[in-house]
């Protein structure tokens, strides 16, 4: 659970995860999250599961990459990102972002930049399963 940042097949506490964050400095006055849920319903169908996959080595190092440049563009004191993979039943955690600076505004507006960003430059993929078949879901942020 130390790792920052962390792609895993289990899923996660957003209590550890925001503990975690709030234990690297006592500065942080503002601490921003997004939790992303899978929804039992996509573009007019009903939505069984979802399946995540990816290029472990390269996903990682976006996803590292993303965290650096956030630290350093929203003067973050820390930031975490976790996103699972395998399969999720709909209801379930998907990805946790957390931002933690002095002050609330550059936390949420860091929040916001990373998810929009993960969406654009991760390569993780997503295959929606339903009762009629699967179909893999174009990126979109």
């Amino acid at each position: 659970m130390s790792d920052a940042v962390r792609l895993q097949l289990e899923d996660f506490s957003q209590d550890e995860e925001v503990r975690a964050l709030r234990a690297s400095s006592q500065r942080m006055g503002g601490i921003a999250t997004f939790l992303g849920c899978a929804r039992d319903f996509s573009e007019g169908r009903d939505v069984r599961e979802i399946s995540f996959d990816a290029y472990r080595p390269m996903a990682l190092a976006e996803l590292q990459k993303l965290r650096t440049e956030a630290i350093a563009r929203f003067a973050l004191l820390d930031a975490r990102i976790v996103h699972r993979l395998g399969t999720v039943r709909a209801g379930d955690n998907i990805v946790f972002i957390a931002a933690g600076a002095e002050h609330r505004a550059p936390a949420l507006e860091a929040c916001r930049w990373m998810i929009d960003e993960l969406k654009e430059r991760v390569p993780i993929w997503k295959k929606e399963i339903t009762p009629t078949g699967e179909s893999w879901v174009t990126p979109h942020p």
